[in-house]
């Protein structure tokens, strides 16, 4: 085991740690992991909590963890605002929400993606810092695991204090609990996530502003919300982006297998298909033909790809194509 003596700290006297993902990708528990690790492994106190909405799976999720390793007690329990280590398990949530806030040149940002280092900080927009990528969502599908075992090879890559046996153990301790035939998958995916990881510092150079952490605020509460039922913005289903709830997934549509039967439109639980009444030259009558998609509404859940009779949708990682061109606007 590692002395431990925690090389980084904040004027707190904490190592923090802030994941932000949505429900379904396994961060809630790869908080639990690394916390564990840390308490168990290490000999340090630490702390972790997520917050999350009713409906977790495909909301925003956010993670903390923090270490001490000289106090008796950590009894913090608000939001990591300046973590030392920011770990984000889906890019797609920059565009809906502040994720980086809190992000300095002393931060280590572990991305999900398959981008360079270069190419993720002008995609997050980051002020500086030390930026590692990893394919996490790749790893997964090869590997046939959740992502967050990847996700947390790739934080401990980070943690030069961290020892690898105390997170390995943390895992293998989770995973016996309910899931015991997946403790080798997962370990191997541990690995990867540790060895294919990217890296590259960048100084702030004002290149990117720096954002402050500000906790979210509702404008309503039980004084002033409407009355329930009431749509205070009608027609605003137009601007529902639901790119950042699918998990690397995508139903890839092929036109010309697709008959257009429009089981897929009566499925879809966000009409994200475009019909088009047409002439068919064949047949020598109107009917309704199946243009696609619009991605921008899609949030992954395949049913689609389970109703069509004809194989024209089929299950494919988003990584794999360029989503802009495949999209039909609706």
């Amino acid at each position: 085991m590692k002395e431990a003596i925690l090389p980084i700290k904040n004027k707190y006297g904490f190592f923090e740690i802030r994941l932000e993902s949505i429900g379904g990708l396994g961060a809630n528990v790869a908080g639990k992991i690394i916390a564990e690790a840390g308490v168990m492994g290490m000999g340090y106190n630490g702390s972790n909590f997520a917050t999350y909405g009713s409906e977790k799976k495909g909301t925003p999720v956010s993670s903390y963890i923090r270490y001490c390793d000289d106090c008796k007690h950590l009894r913090i329990n608000s939001p990591v605002t300046k973590p030392n280590i920011l770990g984000v398990f889906h890019e797609n949530l920059a565009a809906r929400l502040p994720i980086t806030a809190g992000v300095t040149s002393d931060t280590i940002v572990v991305i999900n993606t398959d981008k360079s280092p270069q190419e993720a900080r002008d995609y997050l927009r980051l002020v500086g810092g030390t930026v590692v990528t990893v394919d996490a969502i790749k790893i997964a599908y090869d590997e046939k695991v959740v992502m967050n075992t990847i996700m947390i090879g790739a934080i401990t890559r980070m943690m030069e204090f961290m020892d690898k046996d105390a997170m390995i153990n943390s895992i293998k301790q989770t995973f016996s609990k309910k899931t015991e035939f997946q403790i080798e998958s997962n370990i191997r995916g541990f690995n990867a996530g540790y060895q294919q990881v990217e890296l590259a510092h960048f100084e702030e150079d004002g290149k990117f502003p720096y954002i402050e952490f500000e906790e979210m605020k509702t404008k309503w509460g039980y004084k002033n919300a409407p009355i329930g039922g009431v749509i205070v913005e009608p027609g605003n289903s137009i601007l529902k982006n639901n790119q950042s709830s699918r998990q690397g997934k995508i139903p890839l549509f092929h036109e010309g297998r697709c008959i257009h039967c429009g089981m897929c439109e009566m499925t879809c639980p966000d009409y994200c298909y475009k019909f088009e009444l047409k002439e068919d030259e064949k047949k020598q009558k109107i009917q309704m033909f199946n243009l696609g998609l619009d991605y921008q509404f899609c949030k992954g859940c395949l049913r689609c790809v389970d109703v069509c009779p004809v194989e024209a949708l089929t299950e494919e990682l988003e990584i794999d194509h360029e989503i802009d061109k495949l999209t039909v606007k609706l």
